[in-house]
């Protein structure tokens, strides 16, 4: 692809200093060298302008014609009318001058307007509807490392636009450029689930070039963008959460969803667990189910790394997750054995 654009880039160049040095060729070595100078200096122009469009969305594009249009119905507008209501006494040439002026003027601020204020159209009604409020997600860093985010995206239930901030990006680009191992492979996994996202043609991910000079802190910045295209932010978070919520931002924390989504387990339910290690109290058994929730078994130290069958006692609902207490099925089931067994849980929630 490389190669393939260098030959473009190469024939583009000489066809233009053929062109010229024939079009400005009087017979002299002066008219040729100009026509070189002309026909490369034009194609340099057109590779810049080629290179500068390549660093654009396809919207910032399509925002930036808008507003160079835009400009120019301005400048003429303006400009005739200028002139014929003033009725200035000046040649034709400065009347062409001073409308080309117009022209360079406005359609310059066209485009710089276009390309800087494309979201807040987004949240305009003309784009979102009745509710006029944008169905931006912006994406963290925590939450693309996380990875389950994509997982998400496949099954179709997120809407809207997911917006990678240029910040966000440069931070994993920084933790995958890490001497840390640890910190380099996150890094990394959050790149590939990046382009993983990027791939699936369900989902729109755009990447917002802007920043906030005057904030330092990378969650200062989420909850600025998100504030000013009133987006939501996507995270995993504790932390930014909260801050979010103090900015009156909302959040969509992918916990929360992994929480709301573990199957309900209620009191005398039984359930087979298999016991990985010893619980902090004594006499007390711990293991996993397959979402992750720790199940804590009492009378059950001797069971370690055996597969059992128990019976919930209660489960403990909190904000990093939920835990479920319990006792083997062998042990006496009468109302008071379960009081006291689900008293003990209770007293021991602390602990973990």
């Amino acid at each position: 692809m490389k190669n393939a654009l260098h030959w473009a880039r190469a024939i583009l160049t000489i066809c233009s200093i053929l062109f010229f040095v024939l079009l400005l060729n009087d017979g002299s070595s002066m008219g040729a060298v100009i026509g070189f100078i002309v026909g490369f200096a034009i194609a340099i122009t057109i590779i810049s302008i080629e290179m500068i469009f390549a660093k654009l969305t396809a919207k910032q594009i399509a925002f930036g014609l808008f507003g160079l249009l835009a400009g120019l119905l301005v400048a003429n507008l303006l400009g005739y009318t200028i002139i014929h209501i003033t009725q200035l006494q000046t040649t034709e040439a400065i009347q062409s001058g001073l409308l080309i002026a117009f022209n360079l003027c406005f359609a310059y601020l066209g485009i710089i307007t276009g390309i800087r204020k494309r979201d807040e159209f987004r949240i305009s009604p003309f784009f979102q509807g009745a509710g006029g409020a944008s169905s931006s997600k912006v994406l963290d860093t925590s939450v693309i490392i996380d990875g389950r985010i994509a997982d998400i995206c496949e099954t179709g239930f997120l809407e809207g636009t997911l917006l990678i901030p240029k910040f966000v990006l440069q931070e994993l680009q920084y933790i995958a450029d890490s001497a840390d191992a640890l910190k380099r492979n996150r890094g990394r996994r959050g790149l590939d689930i990046l382009k993983k996202i990027q791939e699936q043609n369900d989902v729109a991910v755009v990447i917002d070039d802007r920043d906030f000079p005057d904030l330092k802190e990378v969650d200062s910045k989420l909850v600025k963008l998100a504030e000013t295209i009133k987006g939501k932010i996507l995270t995993n978070d504790f932390n930014l959460n909260k801050v979010a919520e103090l900015h009156g931002v909302p959040v969509l924390n992918i916990n929360e969803l992994a929480n709301a989504l573990k199957p309900v387990v209620l009191p005398n339910e039984e359930m087979r667990i298999r016991l990985m290690k010893r619980g902090k109290e004594y006499d007390q058994g711990v293991g996993y189910l397959e979402d992750g929730t720790m199940v804590v078994v009492d009378e059950a130290r001797n069971y370690i790394g055996k597969t059992v069958d128990v019976v919930v006692t209660s489960v403990l609902q909190t904000t990093a997750g939920r835990m479920i207490f319990s006792k083997l099925k062998s042990t006496d089931s009468s109302s008071s054995g379960t009081g006291q067994s689900t008293g003990g849980s209770n007293w021991n929630t602390s602990r973990y």
